[in-house]
């Protein structure tokens, strides 16, 4: 029999002072061994995937690895053109030091030359470039990858030529993945590129969702789940997709004493180190989707510490509640959100792939839909058909989430939740296809100090008229329009205030976070040919700054 091969991977995921988590998915059973941990791969729909918890690394080192399946080492790659994958374990001394780079919407090459022409060169790419030629220890601690890493419903041509060798793509879904086989090909079209491996490969990776990795649309509201119920391919496409980014996206970002915990891992690894854990994964991922009683099965949000930076990654989609009420997320989940950004912390980092705060006049439109949604009848008919056509699903457009998300971002800002007054709180998110920087005010008396900043799209593209669109909601004349007539609606003033900073920008950009001690300065980077990068500092010893 042949030796075992890597196909995708490694991918570095969870670092601490003393561990890290590596991924990989192999085409065959086997054992893999990184720094001597190593643990047997198991089995799911005739793939397999290997996740060893590497132990006993020393705090602030920075140690290149290997990895080897049944003893033969297989990454790095043979003629690598890329300098060594490394673990960098978080210092005992780390405090308030942290480079994050972090970015959504994120479509894979290779396209066609039109394609290309339209969306631009990939900034994660590039980014990958220029990290390659810097000393190690400029590299970033953390890359966070808020949404859309994979387009289910708007294929690749290369993944289209792959599905109609399947299957008829002339009956539903179409060119859309139909099933998790699907859905597995997609990451392996995402995460293969060389550039993109390597980077991930060395570079703490965390992830959420958003609506492309299952279906734009995803979860708006009520009415589309009804109607996606009575599609007939659709149970295979949310179960698909479900299981695939348990396996993909969702277990490297848990801590190790988080997967030993983790029940449906202890089964899966249980039933496919020796047979296949389909069965068991698709029950979970019908389990995952199911709302019963406001509330969901699976919490998909998690929180890491680096140092004395706190990072809480919400679930935007999945999570939400939409039977009889509206929330982003349940009861139950906002209060582990609550429990998450308390404590003990200098700086706070939210990430939401979709946006907290949008231009004025969008978020009083997503808040006026959402009251005609749910009035029924021919206008609730409109409005529900209105926010699914232009994608009013924002926080916003959940209003009591908004609301409840704003008072916790206050009182934190305050120090009312925390030990102590953090120097920064920001809220990191996508999926708008533009980035930019806004700086919320609560009233007078408060100093800001709470962002929003939006990058996106990583490797994406948004319509004239949509660009057109969001840059004349900015502007005050039409914010003071819609905000009387969204008073007019019944709506209630929103309960903060915010200015914008930088931006609209509709380039594809990665955006790095550099924090040390008290100062906080975000940078946009692009591919090389677009133009240099955009830098907004945004605190200096914790005060806010004003950009020049």
């Amino acid at each position: 029999m042949n030796e075992p091969q890597l196909i995708l991977g490694p991918v570095l995921r969870h670092v601490d002072a003393t561990s890290a988590t590596i991924w990989v998915e192999t085409d065959r059973p086997c054992r893999v061994e990184v720094l001597g941990s190593g643990s047997r791969t198991f089995c799911v729909g005739g793939h397999h995937y290997g996740l060893v918890v590497v132990t006993g690394l020393t705090p602030g080192e920075s140690r290149p690895y290997t990895v080897t399946l049944d003893g033969v080492t297989v990454w790095p790659l043979p003629d690598s053109p890329f300098p060594a994958s490394r673990i960098r374990t978080h210092a005992a001394d780390q405090g308030s030091r942290l480079r994050m780079v972090f970015g959504s919407c994120r479509f894979a090459a290779p396209l066609t030359a039109r394609q290309r022409r339209r969306v631009g060169d990939d900034a994660l790419n590039a980014y990958a470039e220029r990290m390659a030629e810097q000393p190690h220890a400029q590299w970033p601690d953390v890359l966070l990858l808020l949404g859309d890493q994979v387009y289910a419903d708007e294929t690749s041509p290369r993944v289209r030529d792959w599905i109609k060798q399947r299957r008829d793509t002339g009956k539903p879904p179409g060119i859309g993945v139909a099933d998790f086989e699907e859905c597995t090909y997609l990451y392996r079209e995402t995460w293969a590129d060389p550039e993109i491996r390597w980077l991930m490969s060395t570079v703490s990776t965390s992830m959420i969702f958003d609506d492309h990795d299952v279906i734009d649309d995803w979860n708006t509201s009520a009415a589309w789940r009804r109607d996606m119920a009575r599609s007939s391919w659709w149970p295979e496409r949310i179960r698909g997709s479900l299981m695939a980014y348990w396996l993909y996206q969702h277990l490297g970002n848990l801590t190790p004493d988080d997967l030993a915990a983790d029940p449906t891992l202890a089964e899966v690894r249980r039933v496919g180190e020796t047979g296949d854990a389909y069965d068991v994964l698709h029950e979970f991922a019908d389990r995952a989707d199911a709302e019963v009683g406001g509330t969901k099965s699976m919490r998909w949000s998690y929180r890491r510490d680096v140092g004395s930076v706190r990072l809480v990654v919400i679930d935007t989609r999945s999570g939400r509640i939409l039977d009889g009420q509206r929330l982003m997320v349940s009861d139950d989940e906002f209060a582990w959100i609550e429990d998450a950004t308390s404590g003990d912390y200098e700086h706070l980092l939210i990430g939401s792939s979709l946006p907290w705060l949008l231009p004025h006049a969008v978020h009083e439109l997503e808040s006026v839909n959402e009251r005609a949604c749910d009035r029924g009848g021919a206008r609730g008919w409109l409005a529900e058909r209105v926010r699914r056509a232009i994608d009013l699903e924002h926080w916003a457009a959940f209003r009591t989430s908004f609301d409840r998300l704003t008072a916790l971002l206050r009182a934190i800002g305050n120090g009312e939740r925390t030990t102590r007054p953090p120097a920064t709180v920001s809220v990191l998110s996508g999926d708008v296809h533009h980035s930019y920087v806004a700086e919320a005010t609560f009233d007078e008396q408060e100093s800001p100090r709470v962002w929003q900043v939006t990058c996106s799209p990583v490797h994406n593209t948004i319509q004239r008229v949509a660009e057109w669109a969001f840059r004349i909601t900015w502007s005050p004349g039409v914010t003071r329009a819609v905000s009387r007539w969204a008073r007019r609606r019944g709506v209630e003033p929103r309960p903060v205030w915010w200015r914008k900073l930088f931006g609209p920008d509709f380039r594809n950009f990665v955006a790095v976070v550099d924090i040390d001690d008290r100062d906080y300065v975000v940078t946009f980077q692009s591919d090389a040919a677009a133009g240099e990068p955009v830098t907004v500092p945004l605190a200096h010893n914790g005060d806010s700054v004003v950009p020049g």
